[in-house]
């Protein structure tokens, strides 16, 4: 059975990193995680890559979560016959709803950063959000956080220096929960039909 996988950019990695370890034989296709910024383009870019699947694949999967497209990746889902991951964005991906509700309860004003936006929060914030030419915006745009929340899937101590110099870029103290990819492989699984074990 041939299967696709559409996946937001930043959950892209961890998908192939879950199909080498389980040896799955899976088509992924990425889109431009920039769009988390401008969340209204994500589901066109989505319906395309299944348009352009569909013919050619027995399944595709959809590794996005909402994603802040408020329901439309759900109305893509309805209309195509296809399944997407479970929860709201990539942190109930990787930590699961249950836990990003007590995070975000337990310290409301919580930021959250996975790997991918460790890795890219130079561009992804910084340069998107205009931080890099108008520094002054900052408190503007993080008065309201008390801490960011790194939920780490690989730590490393470059990731780990990588993702205080980002905290320490927006003013903020920085914790650290070991999450993993577990979560995000069980969905994924799921989704493709492939057994767990």
């Amino acid at each position: 059975m041939s299967v696709a996988v559409i996946a937001c950019g930043a959950l892209a990695a961890h998908v192939h990193e879950i199909a080498d370890r389980k040896n799955l034989t899976l088509r992924i296709e990425p889109i431009n995680p920039m769009l988390h910024n401008r969340p209204e383009g994500i589901a066109p870019e989505v319906e395309k890559m299944i348009l352009e699947l569909q013919p050619t694949h027995d399944r595709v999967a959809i590794a996005y979560a909402d994603c802040g497209t408020y329901g439309a990746i759900d109305a893509l889902c309805d209309k195509y016959q296809v399944s997407r991951l479970s929860g709201d964005h990539c942190y109930d991906v990787f930590a699961t709803a249950e836990k990003m509700k007590a995070e975000f309860e337990s310290v409301p004003g919580t930021y959250v950063f996975t790997d991918y936006l460790v890795k890219t929060f130079r561009r992804s914030v910084m340069t998107e959000m205009g931080l890099d030419r108008y520094p002054e915006l900052r408190d503007d745009y993080f008065h309201s956080y008390k801490r960011v929340l790194w939920l780490a899937q690989h730590q490393t101590s470059e990731l780990e220096a990588a993702a205080r110099d980002a905290a320490d870029l927006i003013g903020l103290p920085l914790e650290i929960i070991q999450v993993g990819d577990q979560h995000l492989e069980e969905q994924l699984l799921k989704l493709i039909g492939a057994p767990s074990e």
